[in-house]
């Protein structure tokens, strides 16, 4: 089969499409012939060697997939020609940019059915991260404020929206040309980080979702008890104490397979509340063009590879 494999740590040249074995199914796993694997700022940050999660290479980038089983073990939940998406293995190697993925059947979740494969792949990592954010650890409920940065990105459309679906008020952080982008997606105000001081324009959220790094300046923005979600200082412990003597609940979030969770946000999307946005395709051939445009930090949602 073909995948995308690096021998060293560089720019987006050294993705190279190889000729590998095809893996083969244990029990309780599946075989998925992947239609498409989405980019994600991870990806490139691992093949840099910025963020050196998978050790040295080779190996092969890439979680986010959606496919039809090809091949069911023992004991798999799924069974042969029936369409899954996930994110498996995260943070360990899934190799995604390929032809195939063999994973644990309990790591992937049935298909949105009103999603083609190429939209399907773009929410496994993204959502699941401002799931686990947003639902799982800041119990986002109806009513709640909740400030959203990096609004119109991978992960923050996605919050966006989901914070939509369980009531909360949305305000969004995002560049002036994104704002109608913004609008769409049911944020309810909408500030432009470039021009505005977030922390005066908002200081009563109940939820800020941080995926800026900017921990102890988005500190300032929430209501006494609010939580602080971060998804890139989720291993601060100083930050922690800090948002902690301030009276405020920290949650640092590292993402992780959720079938049930994959299998919520399905069903959210099926009824029409939970949409991404894909900005470009490319074939897997060009997996570094979409590295390239991945690490531009021009990206509206998400961009994905076709297989």
């Amino acid at each position: 089969m073909r995948a995308v494999i690096q021998n060293t740590f560089g720019g987006p040249e050294v993705l190279k499409v190889t000729e590998v074995e095809r893996p083969r199914p244990l029990s309780g796993e599946v075989l998925i012939r992947v239609h498409a694997s989405a980019v994600n700022p991870v990806d490139a940050a691992v093949r840099s060697g910025a963020f050196p999660l998978l050790g040295e290479p080779p190996f092969g980038v890439g979680w986010d997939i959606s496919g039809v089983v090809e091949e069911a073990g023992p004991g798999a939940r799924f069974a042969v020609g029936d369409e899954v998406y996930g994110m498996p293995f995260f943070p360990r190697a899934a190799t995604g940019y390929a032809e195939y993925v063999a994973a644990p059947s309990r790591q992937v979740a049935r298909k949105p059915t009103t999603l083609d494969h190429v939209h399907a792949a773009a929410l496994p990592l993204a959502v699941l991260t401002a799931w686990q954010g947003l639902v799982d650890a800041a119990h986002v409920k109806e009513g709640d404020r909740v400030l959203i940065h990096r609004a119109a990105g991978g992960v923050g459309h996605l919050a966006v929206q989901i914070a939509k679906a369980h009531g909360a008020h949305v305000t969004a952080l995002a560049s002036a040309a994104r704002h109608e982008f913004v609008t769409s997606l049911g944020a309810d105000e909408v500030i432009d980080y470039r021009t505005t001081d977030f922390t005066q324009a908002v200081q009563d959220a109940d939820v800020v979702f941080d995926s800026t790094a900017q921990g102890a300046l988005s500190l300032r923005a929430l209501r006494p008890g609010g939580v602080l979600v971060s998804i890139l200082e989720h291993g601060d412990t100083d930050l922690a104490a800090t948002v902690a003597a301030a009276g405020r609940r920290f949650a640092g979030i590292s993402v992780e397979p959720d079938y049930a969770s994959l299998e919520a946000i399905a069903a959210l999307v099926d009824a029409g509340r939970i949409r991404p946005h894909v900005e470009q395709t490319f074939p897997l051939a060009e997996a570094g063009k979409a590295h390239e445009l991945i690490e531009s930090g021009r990206v509206q949602g998400k961009v994905v590879l076709t297989v």
